[in-house]
C-alpha cells in the first residue's frame, strides 16, 4: 500500500494570495476591465447576431467592448458635468 504525501502550498503562494486580495480593495481598475469583459460576453453575441454574421467573432469583441466604453465614457462625463464638485 502506498502512501501519499500531503501536498502543503508554499508560505509564499499564500502570503501573495493575501496581497493580491488586500491589492483588490485598493485598485478598482481591474475589477472594472473584469466588469466590462463580462458585459461584452452579452453585448457580443448580440452585435454578432444583428450583423447577420457578417462580422467576425473577434469584430464582433471589439465593437462591443468599442460601444461599452462609449457608454461608459458618456456616463462618467454627464456626471462631471452635473456633479463637477464631486470630481
Amino acid at each position: 500500500m502506498k502512501t501519499h504525501k500531503k501536498t502543503q502550498v508554499p508560505a509564499r503562494t499564500v502570503e501573495t494570495a493575501i496581497e493580491i486580495w488586500s491589492e483588490w480593495r485598493r485598485q478598482k481598475f481591474p475589477l472594472y476591465i473584469f466588469l466590462a469583459m463580462c458585459l461584452n460576453v452579452i453585448v457580443a453575441p448580440v452585435v454578432y447576431a444583428a450583423t447577420d454574421e457578417k462580422f467576425s467573432h473577434v469584430q464582433a469583441w471589439s465593437l462591443g467592448l468599442l460601444g461599452l466604453t462609449a457608454v461608459a465614457l458618456s456616463t462618467y462625463l454627464f456626471f462631471v458635468m452635473f456633479a463637477p464638485e464631486r470630481f
